[in-house]
């Protein structure tokens, strides 16, 4: 790599500070073992659920049988991506939003930065009643437009309480991969090149991962 490229880190900070989705386990860092009480070694338990933080949604998250975390293609969570401008959105991201973007015919990993980034910036936070995400009528478009990697600045691309989960059914059974809970929020829009590394996690139906985005 380039020494001059400029790194940026999208992931969100593990700790009991961290909102979780309702219902999931809550994140908890353990201590074990301590030099301090004369252990040889500093050893935590880490425990957290398959989608805290930063994580990867495989297919097998809503499509059983389908493959699991284990087995997607490192490929698809790293080459060129571009954050688009989606700031001034709260609420469902639908085609007339997309359409706006002007995408490029060549751009497959989409990141979407929304005004949910700023609920980041004073951990803790309560979960709140509304945020940006995808509609399902978005979902289709991403799919028709040959998105690969869609990814947004919240747990979920969905919205909470979507009858049927349209959104993770439209994108997970076409193929299309889902990074959330993104931090956006010290990025500015343009195109960079994503490393994202979700856990390789034995028949995981999701994975935490460390996500940077590259700045040549």
């Amino acid at each position: 790599m380039d020494v001059r490229a400029k790194l940026h880190d999208i992931s969100l900070p593990l700790g009991r500070d961290t909102l979780v989705w309702p219902g999931d386990p809550p994140i908890d860092v353990t201590p074990k073992l301590r030099i301090a009480n004369g252990d040889p070694a500093n050893v935590s338990e880490l425990h957290l659920g398959t989608h805290s933080g930063t994580h990867v949604d495989p297919p097998v998250h809503f499509v059983e049988g389908a493959a699991a975390i284990d087995r997607l293609s490192l490929d698809r969570v790293i080459g060129p991506a571009l954050v688009a401008d989606l700031r001034e959105t709260n609420g469902p991201i639908g085609p007339v939003e997309l359409e706006a973007l002007g995408l490029d015919s060549d751009v497959t990993r989409l990141l979407l930065r929304t005004s949910n980034s700023s609920l980041w910036r004073s951990l803790p936070v309560e979960f709140p009643d509304t945020y940006a995400c995808l509609s399902p009528e978005g979902a289709k478009w991403i799919v028709q437009n040959g998105i690969e990697l869609v990814g947004i600045d919240f747990l979920s691309i969905e919205a909470r309480g979507a009858s049927g989960h349209p959104v993770h059914h439209i994108l997970l059974e076409n193929g299309v991969v889902i990074v959330e809970g993104l931090d956006l929020g010290d990025v500015e829009p343009g195109t960079y090149t994503l490393v994202c590394m979700p856990l390789k996690v034995v028949d995981g139906d999701g994975g935490p991962a460390r996500a940077v985005l590259i700045e040549a």
